[in-house]
């Protein structure tokens, strides 16, 4: 008897599926089962494939393509339709796919064979149609959104380890890891421990299903314990003892790279049909894509943190007579490093230089200018340079290294903002230079919280030629001056004024007995809401912009009867710093119990400045100072504005719509005293006010306006 007729009498044809040129050859037997006619032939693809329900195709698709990685027989049920699209029999194919070249064509040869229709009861089990291929796909759903959701490699073998696989679930999960020549458990779940097992740790040409696996990248499916004990027999003494029944090994790969292993153990046998062995592969490949993404969060976290310590110095040695606190808080999402920076400089003199910065960005390419930058300034701090120097040659070194990088079309030449204070421990003195950043606060002795107004210039790199006026102030015993980054006062939706006040709020409330550092808290947590730490860990991905701040205190217990007192320079050229100029008087006024004598304050010295801008030639020197009233007599401010000018103003009697000369009337009107003195060179207008206590009066600083 022929071949071919013992197949026709159980119903078996066998076909050729050339993927390659698109057609298929079937015997007669083979041609019936697929409703076409019962003869020898060669059909399109096409012709072959409009026989199968929709649904069937696209799962054998599935299961050939696994096959063929695997190197393994693609086995499957399909149901074949007729010409009104009605189901007409179930057919089993068993073919072996063969590799027919280099882009993805394949020969599939095999045979198809009739089987009984399934009943209702059994339908739901079979593996191309019913709830069995549901809550596979729902798993997979599942268990891909819990993987995507994994940050790190811990998180992805706690998930891995909680995956239940419909109908074969596995007991015992390891993860194997390839580096070099070996091979490495690095998690497992219901296995053996690492320092138990010898192949926990191994040479990939040991004779173990996972180094195979590696090897090889192809799947190693062992059904039974017989099976393991054959094709592995020096590890299967060690997997014996843990009485699993079926083991199925998988290689993890990501872009073509074969990174390492997954075992899933059963304690019950398991086929590995095709439509289980494709849970496990896809299984496989979201593992691999899992972990490949957790160990390149990882290596951004660890590289981020290594530079965070490298790039953001401790503060050094206790400063004598004063206490330093700082805090720096990266930006959120990837790297966690940024332009901003702070740093301390002992200096030749004995004196200490405070830094504070912002690099234009917050990217890899910010944080290295931030740490080119911080050396220069170094440099040129400790060879003794003053303020307004070291910012100047800081200037022309960013401006140099950023047009290389723009000459070289990396990207826009960048620019920073930075406060350089240079402190004397002894006196108190310090001196500021200020390159396009916030200015200084000052928290006095008595609560009273101030912007600290000062000269200052360009941001450094935008113009090689810049200036950098020196302002000098006394930081008196009690007293503390925060700087920062714009990054403290503008996050949250806040903008430099908001901020500020949001800032002020914490300063002022902050209480005495309180330590600096914990002020610096206080601070960044107004800003980001409660944290355990923030020098170097990493906080919640809300934060908007890299946060640096810098306080320094002068050690000593001042009265609080002791004057408050401020001064700041408006030049010629910087007429708007005149707002400063009411503002300050506001801030040093913020408690007096008379909001009406606060306005005619600001108004005053919006006057007195504005005269010496437009009548003279010089700058004007603001000095203020607020005495405490005692059992003689009530708080006085006084505030007296310098020029350089020998003209004496004079009383005049200005008409309706004269447009000056209101000046000296509004002291003799609003001031409880006033005068001009001459001095050797220019002269000094002045006015006092004496605190009345009015009933009712705020004790904030309030009012209707004011110049």
């Amino acid at each position: 008897m022929r071949t071919e007729d013992v197949l026709a009498a159980i119903a078996t044809g066998l076909w050729r599926w050339d993927n390659a040129s698109g057609t298929v050859t079937l015997d007669a037997e083979a041609a019936r089962l697929l409703e076409l006619p019962v003869e020898p032939g060669t059909y399109p693809a096409s012709v072959v494939r409009s026989r199968f329900h929709p649904v069937d195709w696209n799962e054998i698709n599935a299961v050939v393509s696994l096959a063929l990685a695997e190197g393994t027989v693609a086995e499957g049920r399909l149901r074949i339709v007729d010409d009104g699209g009605r189901v007409v029999r179930t057919i089993r194919s068993r073919s072996k796919p063969l590799a027919a070249g280099d882009h993805g064509t394949y020969e599939l040869i095999g045979m198809l064979q009739e089987v009984a229709e399934p009943t209702e009861g059994t339908a739901a089990k079979t593996p191309i149609t019913g709830d069995w291929r549901r809550s596979r796909e729902a798993f997979l759903l599942d268990a891909g959104r819990a993987l995507a959701e994994a940050r790190s490699t811990a998180e992805v073998l706690r998930v891995a380890a909680s995956l239940s696989m419909p109908g074969f679930s596995p007991d015992g999960l390891a993860i194997f890891g390839a580096a070099s020549d070996r091979l490495t458990i690095i998690g497992h779940h219901g296995h053996q421990g690492a320092g138990e097992d010898p192949f926990s740790d191994m040479r990939l040409d040991t004779d173990h299903p996972a180094a195979e696996v590696v090897r090889t990248g192809r799947a190693v499916y062992l059904p039974n314990p017989e099976e393991y004990s054959r094709r592995y027999p020096t590890s299967w003494p060690l997997a014996q003892p843990l009485g699993r029944q079926s083991w199925a090994y998988l290689p993890l790969i990501v872009a073509g790279r074969t990174m390492g292993a997954w075992m899933a153990a059963f304690r019950h046998q398991v086929v590995f049909t095709p439509d289980e062995r494709s849970v496990l592969t896809t299984v496989a490949r979201m593992l691999a894509q899992a972990l490949a993404r957790a160990g390149v969060a990882e290596s951004e976290r660890e590289l981020s943190l290594g530079l965070q310590r490298s790039m953001m110095p401790v503060l050094g040695p206790a400063i004598p007579g004063m206490a330093v606190a700082a805090r720096y808080v990266p930006t959120g999402g990837g790297l966690q490093v940024g332009g901003d920076w702070y740093d301390m400089i002992p200096l030749p003199s004995g004196r200490i230089a405070l830094v504070i910065g912002d690099v234009q960005g917050h990217d890899v390419r910010a944080a290295g200018l931030m740490g080119q930058l911080r050396i220069a300034l170094r440099a040129y701090a400790s060879e003794g340079h003053r303020p307004d120097a070291v910012l100047a040659r800081a200037s022309r070194f960013l401006h140099g290294i950023t047009d290389t990088y723009e000459k070289a079309d990396y990207s826009s030449p960048r620019f920073a903002t930075c406060l350089y204070l240079e402190v004397d421990p002894a006196s108190g003195g310090i001196e500021i230079a200020r390159a396009g950043h916030p200015e200084p606060a000052v928290r006095m002795a008595d609560g009273t919280v101030i912007l600290r107004p000062t000269e200052g210039g360009l941001p450094l790199g935008i113009d090689p030629d810049s200036d950098y006026p020196t302002t000098r102030l006394t930081l008196e015993p009690g007293e503390t001056m925060m700087i920062c980054t714009d990054g403290l006062l503008e996050t949250g939706g806040h903008d430099l004024d908001t901020g500020w006040a949001r800032l002020r709020e914490v300063l002022e409330t902050h209480p005495d007995h309180a330590s600096l550092e914990e002020l610096a808290d206080s601070l960044v947590q107004a800003v980001h809401g409660p944290v355990s730490h923030y020098t170097t860990g990493p906080l919640a991905d809300r934060r908007e912009d890299d946060v640096a701040v810098l306080l320094i205190s002068r050690d000593g217990t001042a009265a609080r009867e002791a004057p408050r007192r401020t001064a700041m320079t408006i030049a010629q050229a910087e007429p708007e710093r005149i707002s400063a100029a009411r503002r300050t008087a506001r801030e040093l006024l913020h408690d007096w119990a008379d909001p009406e004598q606060v306005d005619a304050a600001v108004l005053m010295v919006s006057e007195m400045v504005t005269n010496v801008l437009v009548h003279t030639d010089g700058n004007a020197l603001l000095v203020a100072e607020v005495t405490s009233g005692d059992s003689e007599g009530p708080r006085r401010v006084r505030v007296q504005v310098s020029d350089t000018s020998d003209d004496l103003p004079h009383v005049r009697r200005p008409g309706e719509l004269a447009s000056s000369g209101r000046g000296l009337v509004l002291m003799e009107v609003l001031a409880d005293a006033w005068g001009v003195d001459p001095r050797g060179e220019g002269k000094s207008i002045w006015f006092e006010l004496y605190e009345s206590a009015k009933t009712g009066a705020p004790d904030t600083m309030g009012g209707t306006g004011g110049g």
